[in-house]
C-alpha cells in the first residue's frame, strides 16, 4: 500500500483505532478465559509462580484421593474388629453358659458352638478387605498413607492377623476338643424256679421255721449252691450246714448272698422262688440226685420281657443315669411290668445317649457322646458270673470336650478376656489412625484451596475491572471512528473544487 497516501489526520485516527482494537482484543480474551495471565508472555513471573502453585495443588489432589481410599481401608478393618469383638463376647457368653451347667452333653454342645464362633471370626477377618488391602489379614497388608508430594510425611499402619484365631500374636484362641463318645453293652438274661418247704404233715413252713423240719432235709444235711454244671462246682459263700437252729430265713439269706441271685418266699404257701441271671442249682448233700431246685437262665429275647424276671432287677429298684460330672440325667423305678422296651426307651430319652436291644443276644448296647453310668440301688445289678458289679454299666468316652471341667472353662474365659482386651486396644489404635488420616485429609483440602487461591491471585482477571475497560474501549473506538470520519470529510472537500 505504499502507493496510497493518507493525510496525517486520517493516519493518526487510523492508528488510534488499531490500538483500541488491540486493547479490546486483550480485554475480551481476559473476560473469555477469566485469566489476566494466559501465558508467559503476559507476565512471566506471575505465570510460572502460579503454574508451580497449581502443580503442587494437583499433586496434593492426587494424594487426597489416596487418603480417601486409606480411610475406607481403615473403616473396613474397624468394622471387622467391631464384628469380631461381638463374636468373641458371644463366645465368652457360651463359656459362661457352660459354667452354669454340670451336664457333660450340654457342655459338649456349647464347645461345638464355641468352635463355630471361632470359625466365623476367621471368616469376618478374611472378609474385611478393601480393594485388596486387609488390615486384619497379617503379612503383606500394611497400609502406608502419604501426606505430601515428596513422601516425607506419611503414616504406616501395621496389619494384624485375625484370620487364624490360634496365632499367639493375634487372638490366641484355639478350637476346643469336641469330645468323642464311647459305647458299651450289657446282657439281659434270667431264669426262675420254685420249690415248696413243708413239714411231714404237709404244713407249709414260714421264714422262722427250722429248716430241718422240712421234708427231705435233716440236721445232717448240707445245702450248697452251684453254677448248675455239677454238684462240686460250689459257689463261694453258698454252703449252708443245717443244724437244729438253722431257719428258712438262713436259707433265704444264703441264696441272696450270691451276686445275681435272689430268693422270694411266700409265707402262706412255703414256696421258695429262686431268680438268677445264670444257671444255678440248690443241692442237698444227701445224694447227687437230691437237688432241691435247678434254675435255667435264658436270654430275654423280646422287648416285652419283664426285667423283674432276672437277678439284676427287683421291683422297687431305681436305675439312675449320670454323666462323668455326676450330673443326673434321670431315673427309672422298676415295677413288676417294667419291660426291656421300657428300659430302652428310658435311655433313649436323653440327648447324646442311645440304646438298642438285640433280641438274638439279649444285649442292650448303649452309645453316649460323653462319659456315662447306669447304676442301680440293687447291688446285684449287672452281676456277671455270680460277681457283683458295683459300678453298674459305664461308658468312658474316648475324649472329653474342651468344656468338660470348670477349670478348663475358666481357662478359656481368661483367654477370651485377654482377646477382648487386645481387640479393644487394636480398635483404639485403628481409631487413632483413622482420625489422623481424616485430619490430614482436611488439612490437605485446605492447603489445595490455599494454593489454588494464591495461583488465582496471580493469574485471575478482575471481571468487573475488565468489563469497565471493555466499555471504555468501546466508547474510545466509537469516538475514534467518528474522528476518522471527520478527518476523511476534510479530504473530501477538495473534490468540490472540481
Amino acid at each position: 500500500m505504499q502507493d496510497i497516501t493518507l493525510s496525517a489526520a486520517v493516519r493518526q485516527n487510523l492508528l488510534t483505532l488499531q490500538s483500541t482494537a488491540d486493547l479490546m482484543s486483550g480485554v475480551q480474551n481476559k473476560l473469555a478465559t477469566g485469566l489476566k495471565v494466559n501465558s508467559a508472555l503476559d507476565n512471566p513471573n506471575s505465570f510460572f509462580t502460579a503454574s508451580g502453585l497449581n502443580s503442587r495443588a494437583n499433586d496434593l489432589s492426587t494424594l487426597l484421593d489416596d487418603m480417601g481410599q486409606s480411610l475406607q481401608t481403615i473403616k473396613a478393618a474397624d468394622k471387622g474388629i467391631q464384628t469380631i469383638t461381638d463374636l468373641v463376647e458371644t463366645a465368652k457368653a457360651k463359656a459362661n453358659q457352660a459354667l452354669q451347667t454340670q451336664s457333660q452333653y450340654e457342655r459338649k454342645t456349647f464347645a461345638e458352638q464355641y468352635n463355630d464362633l471361632l470359625e466365623q471370626i476367621e471368616d469376618v477377618a478374611r472378609d474385611s478387605s478393601y480393594k485388596g488391602k486387609n488390615l486384619l489379614a497379617g503379612d503383606g497388608n500394611d497400609l502406608t498413607t502419604i501426606f505430601n508430594e515428596d513422601a516425607t510425611s506419611k503414616l504406616t499402619i501395621e496389619a494384624v492377623d485375625y484370620t487364624d484365631t490360634t496365632l499367639s500374636n493375634g487372638l490366641n484362641l484355639s478350637d476346643l476338643a469336641q469330645g468323642q463318645g464311647g459305647a458299651t453293652a450289657f446282657q439281659l438274661e434270667g431264669g426262675t424256679a420254685s420249690f415248696t418247704l413243708t413239714d411231714a404233715s404237709g404244713q407249709a413252713l414260714n421264714s422262722s421255721s427250722t429248716l430241718s423240719s422240712a421234708t427231705g432235709i435233716s440236721t445232717t444235711n448240707t445245702l450248697t449252691l452251684n453254677d448248675g454244671s455239677s454238684i462240686t462246682a460250689t459257689l463261694t459263700g453258698s454252703t449252708l450246714g443245717v443244724t437244729a437252729g438253722t431257719t428258712v430265713q438262713d436259707l433265704l439269706d444264703t441264696i441272696n448272698g450270691i451276686a445275681g441271685v435272689r430268693a422270694e418266699f411266700d409265707e402262706g404257701t412255703g414256696e421258695v422262688t429262686i431268680i438268677s441271671n445264670e444257671d444255678i442249682a440248690l443241692q442237698n448233700s444227701v445224694s447227687t440226685t437230691a437237688q432241691l431246685v435247678s434254675v435255667n437262665a435264658t436270654l430275654l429275647a423280646t422287648t416285652s420281657a419283664t426285667l423283674a424276671g432276672t437277678g439284676s432287677f427287683e421291683v422297687g429298684d431305681t436305675l439312675t443315669l449320670t454323666d462323668g460330672n455326676d450330673f443326673e440325667l434321670g431315673s427309672l423305678e422298676i415295677e413288676a411290668d417294667t419291660t426291656v422296651d421300657d428300659l430302652e426307651n428310658f435311655i433313649n430319652d436323653f440327648n447324646g445317649v442311645s440304646a438298642s436291644f438285640n433280641s438274638s443276644t439279649g444285649r442292650i448296647t448303649i452309645q453316649s457322646d460323653t462319659d456315662l453310668s447306669l447304676t442301680s440301688d440293687n447291688a446285684d445289678f449287672n452281676a456277671d458270673t455270680f460277681t457283683a458289679d458295683t459300678d453298674g454299666v459305664t461308658i468312658d468316652a474316648l475324649s472329653d470336650s474342651g468344656f468338660a471341667t470348670d477349670t478348663a472353662i475358666n481357662r478359656v474365659v481368661d483367654r477370651l478376656n485377654t482377646a477382648l482386651s487386645n481387640l479393644r486396644s487394636q480398635a483404639s489404635e485403628f481409631g487413632t489412625n483413622l482420625s489422623t488420616v481424616e485430619i490430614r485429609q482436611d488439612y490437605t483440602k485446605t492447603m489445595i484451596n490455599t494454593l489454588q487461591e494464591g495461583a488465582g491471585l496471580l493469574t485471575l482477571a478482575d471481571t468487573n475491572e475488565e468489563g469497565a475497560n471493555l466499555l471504555a474501549l468501546q466508547t474510545r473506538q466509537q469516538l475514534a471512528s467518528t474522528s476518522l470520519s471527520f478527518a476523511s470529510q476534510a479530504d473530501q472537500t477538495v473534490l468540490s473544487l472540481f
